[in-house]
């Protein structure tokens, strides 16, 4: 057992005390793991847009004070009650959303999003007990997405966390932990392009890199990428992109300026932006008979999908996905094993690392649209 098990402990946390003002460090105090959770030294952890989301708080409420970050990679530093799975010094990685492996979708083969433990942004305590398990003078800090990894120890319910190869390089692994996975599972798990075929990805940032990567893995001949920022186009080469459309170059319809350059459309289409006419692109563009589009992006909860009923009855599919249609503890490690196997590059897909004491400067990269994913060491 380690010497801190059973204690509170303190440690160095980057709050988020309101809404778009700069995270501070501060010393936190974090109570030991309850029922069915896991306290964990986080090593790496990295920026996701969804972090940056919430913690503008424009478009929606947000929990404040908050700890957020929730792609991340750690060692089990202790465990709760009933947790029998992992031990003191298992490598993990901590996943937004979970796996009870007891409710009808963690026995249903073809879902992953569990009644128990499915992405929860509203909620800043521990599903256990209703109560954060971070403090500062007594006063709670509140969670995010069950994960909160901007800290040097975290509390996280033990189905949000997939236990994973000891030798796998955390710095790297991490990023697998959302979104790099998200839009790998989106191509491999739910679009499943044959060898050979054409794909459209919507949108050229780490998630729709990700889809890239899925589709070059699955040994699609042609990988158009779209996006309206045409800078984005050199970096896509790396990841299998073959072909580049920014639809303000054209005066139509980007849907058809893939159906002319397909010979009626492409075979699969991904969508990561969560614009909703980028979503209705993506559905037009595929071929009839056999296409297939998946949409990965997260709309606004307004926004209203509007398409010819024709387009489907001319044998056209359109799915959605949630995290890739991963199972996070039953299918994470494999997706590490492809790294390690050196079939998936994760690499490329990190393009800034900063030290923890200046993770504000992840914050400003990407405000500014620079980079992919950049790593915060937390040593």
């Amino acid at each position: 057992m380690s010497t801190t098990a059973g204690k509170v402990i303190k440690c160095k946390a980057a709050v988020a005390w309101e809404a778009g003002k700069p995270l501070v460090i501060e010393e936190v105090e974090v109570a030991p793991p309850q029922k069915m959770e896991v306290r964990v030294k986080i090593l790496f952890t990295s920026l996701c847009h969804t972090d940056l989301y919430f913690w503008e708080a424009k478009a929606q409420d947000s929990v404040f004070p908050r700890i957020f970050g929730h792609e991340a990679s750690g060692i089990v530093e202790s465990v709760g009650e009933g947790v029998t799975e992992l031990v003191p010094g298992d490598h993990v990685l901590p996943v937004f959303t979970g796996e009870c492996r007891d409710c009808a979708h963690c026995k249903s083969e073809e879902s992953n999003m569990c009644t128990l433990l499915r992405i929860n942004t509203d909620r800043g305590v521990m599903i256990n007990d209703q109560k954060a398990r971070f403090s500062i003078n007594g006063k709670p800090i509140y969670h995010f997405v069950g994960t909160s990894t901007f800290t040097e120890y975290t509390v996280v319910h033990v189905g949000c966390l997939a236990k994973i190869n000891p030798l796998a390089p955390l710095d790297k692994v991490c990023v697998l932990s959302c979104g790099i996975s998200t839009g790998l599972g989106a191509t491999l798990n739910v679009a499943k392009p044959k060898k050979g075929s054409s794909v459209a990805i919507f949108g050229l940032g780490a998630v729709g890199l990700g889809a890239a990567e899925g589709a070059r893995l699955a040994g699609a001949s042609r990988i158009i990428g779209v996006d309206l920022n045409s800078s984005r186009f050199e970096e896509a080469k790396k990841f299998g992109v073959t072909e580049f459309i920014n639809p303000k170059d054209y005066n139509k319809p980007v849907q058809e300026v893939i159906a002319e350059m397909t010979d009626g459309g492409v075979d699969r289409s991904v969508e990561c932006t969560g614009n909703v006419n980028a979503m209705i692109s993506a559905f037009e563009c595929v071929h009839d008979g056999w296409g297939v589009a998946v949409l990965v992006g997260v709309p606004h909860k307004d926004a209203i999908f509007k398409t010819p009923p024709m387009n489907f009855l001319n044998e056209r599919t359109l799915k959605g996905t949630f995290f890739g249609n991963y199972k996070p503890r039953s299918d994470l490690p494999s997706v590490v094993e492809m790294y390690m196997n050196k079939e998936l590059e994760l690499e490329k897909f990190i393009t800034h690392e900063v030290p923890f004491a200046e993770i504000n400067k992840a914050f400003e990269l990407m405000l500014k649209g620079e980079g992919l994913r950049c790593l915060i060491k937390m040593e």
